[in-house]
């Protein structure tokens, strides 16, 4: 029985899936295939990693610096998040909070970091074997928010972040084989996602990647469409959506530590949904 497990980020909302995976990482619950988007992909970085609170650390502490995310980055590089900073400043082996990318790497779970090709609108689906010790170049990638971020290059091509080109990858995990899937939401399941500033950010990059833009442009009607899906596969009872039942104020770029706390707490919580599943299955 192959099992998958999908992180659809959010931003700063991911602090809700990273509560989950806690409580995965607490009760041995493992998965055979991850597949990641934006905060998602360092979710599930470190869950490989099995460091447990890393995220936590991350969401919590050095969020607030404004290396991290901040108006004034955004004003000197047209970056909002510094994805470098991040994934290299932080993270490497000689950072302040490294990733234990050894232990990732024999993790023999596969992993699929999903960024989307600016150029072309498709999603494309990192493997494993992208990533090596202090080059996380698609994880940065993925995290990168469309105006409120560059693209990020990797070989010459730029990318954005995966929700464009494949927010919920419910069919991609499938497609891979899995058998049973665990789907983190970081919104409630029922809340359809609306448009808001989607049409706006996209006319600001269409000039120079269209067919990004139209992604963007359609995000909310393919996320709700992709959620639909899953809801299908859990009536089916070969998935279960894990999401909270707010998000207790946190938004993509919006934070409190009180609101993270609570959030976090909330997903910790919620990760019984999935040794419950499991159980019902027989895995457990």
């Amino acid at each position: 029985m192959k099992l998958g497990v999908i992180d659809v980020g959010g931003g700063f909302r991911g602090i809700y899936a990273a509560g989950v995976l806690d409580y995965c990482l607490d009760n041995s619950i493992g998965f055979d295939v991850a597949l990641a988007i934006s905060a998602g992909s360092a979710n599930l970085a470190s869950f490989l990693a099995r460091q447990r609170g890393r995220n936590y650390t991350f969401y919590t502490k050095y969020a607030f610096r404004k290396e991290y995310a901040s108006l004034r980055n955004f004003l000197k590089t047209k970056s909002f998040v510094d994805v470098d900073y991040v994934y290299g400043t932080l993270s490497n082996s000689d950072g302040e909070n490294p990733l234990d990318y050894p232990t990732l790497r024999d993790c023999p779970t596969e992993l699929y970091v999903i960024a989307t090709d600016a150029e072309t609108g498709e999603a494309k689906y990192f493997v494993k074997d992208s990533l090596s010790q202090d080059h996380y170049d698609p994880l940065k990638a993925s995290s990168s928010i469309p105006y409120l971020n560059l693209p990020y290059f990797i070989d010459g091509k730029p990318y954005y972040d995966g929700a464009l080109g494949d927010p919920v990858p419910i069919k991609k995990a499938f497609e891979l084989g899995c058998d049973l899937v665990v789907l983190i939401l970081t919104k409630p399941e029922g809340k359809l996602r609306k448009p808001k500033h989607d049409p706006k950010l996209a006319r600001l990059i269409r000039k120079k990647y269209p067919k990004a833009a139209e992604q963007l442009r359609l995000r909310a009607e393919h996320y709700n469409a992709d959620v639909a899906l899953a809801q299908e596969y859990a009536r089916q009872g070969k998935a279960v959506i894990v999401a909270p039942d707010d998000t207790c104020g946190v938004d993509t770029i919006r934070k409190s530590k009180k609101s993270l706390e609570k959030l976090y707490q909330k997903g910790y919580a919620d990760g019984r949904k999935v040794a419950d599943f499991l159980h019902e299955k027989g895995l457990r």
